[in-house]
């Protein structure tokens, strides 16, 4: 069987190779050129060199702040999802491995928001939102800072049950033997959850922070659906600053490509980053 597998591999990665390299390596290879390129459709374009890459930042000779204010904006609010979304996730999910009556009706339930769609989960929040700020004759969008404690709400609410089950999973995983050799030699709650509990779950934080890291990057559904980057765009994160670039403005498909380039390259380190920082202090259970 090993012989087999090992003459005949190529045969079975072929297909999936073939496909990832349609679907997306030439995609992205052909993106990153048009960005050097004015273009309205991919096979008509024109080569203009650092062109866009200079129109992200200067328009007619005066600074353009939007791309910088959205960069920002993305940023905090990662930040601010990331803290919450794993703290709160793993707050619940040290709750619900006790023990306690319920807990699997409780971890579907937690989890069940994280199947509804992006799009129509902030339409339902929407009309919350909304509804509650009418009393104050405002509106979700009234300014930036309510658009952005939205965005929050509506991303950890989806969020949160996801994350819980990870940790989940990594706090059952830890060895009761370590646990109860901690307790008997008079580890109390709060020493055992910083020198046992949160050491061994490092390789679960680094995936969960992982992935709330580069979602809060890449979120484009729920900001176009609750704010649409309103009040004068001041709401738009990175994804939909750029699909505001690419499709809201004549010509401007090349600037939008450029954004996108930035993008990956920003989201790529920052993400690596993370990853490194925080494998280098993982323990093996």
């Amino acid at each position: 069987m090993n012989k087999a597998t090992k003459k005949y591999w190529p045969v079975f990665v072929l297909p999936t190779m073939a496909a990832f390299c349609i679907g997306f390596i030439v995609p992205f290879v052909y993106g990153i050129f048009l960005s050097f390129c004015k273009f309205t459709t991919v096979v008509d374009w024109k080569w203009v060199g650092l062109q866009n890459y200079t129109k992200i930042f200067f328009v007619n000779g005066k600074l353009d702040t939007t791309f910088l204010h959205s960069l920002w904006y993305t940023s905090l609010f990662t930040l601010v999802t990331v803290i919450i979304i794993n703290v709160v996730a793993f707050a619940i999910a040290m709750a619900l491995t006790k023990g306690i009556k319920g807990t699997n009706l409780f971890r579907t339930s937690f989890f069940l928001p994280n199947l509804i769609g992006g799009i129509v989960l902030s339409y339902i929040w929407l009309m919350i939102f909304n509804a509650i700020l009418a009393k104050h004759s405002m509106t979700v969008v009234s300014t930036q800072w309510t658009a952005f404690w939205g965005l929050v709400i509506v991303v950890c609410w989806q969020q949160i049950g996801y994350m819980m089950i990870i940790y989940v999973a990594g706090i059952q995983n830890i060895s009761p033997d370590l646990i109860e050799a901690a307790k008997i030699d008079g580890a109390n709650g709060r020493e055992l959850l910083r020198y046992v509990i949160l050491p061994m779950l490092r390789p679960t934080i680094t995936i969960c922070s992982f992935l709330t890291l580069t979602n809060g990057f890449k979120l484009f559904d729920q900001n176009l659906a609750l704010t649409g980057g309103n009040p004068g765009k001041l709401s738009q994160l990175l994804a939909l600053n750029i699909y505001d670039t690419m499709y809201g403005t004549t010509g401007w498909q090349g600037v939008g490509q450029a954004k996108a380039v930035i993008f990956f390259i920003l989201v790529a380190v920052i993400a690596l980053v993370q990853n490194k920082l925080t494998t280098r202090k993982e323990v093996e259970a």
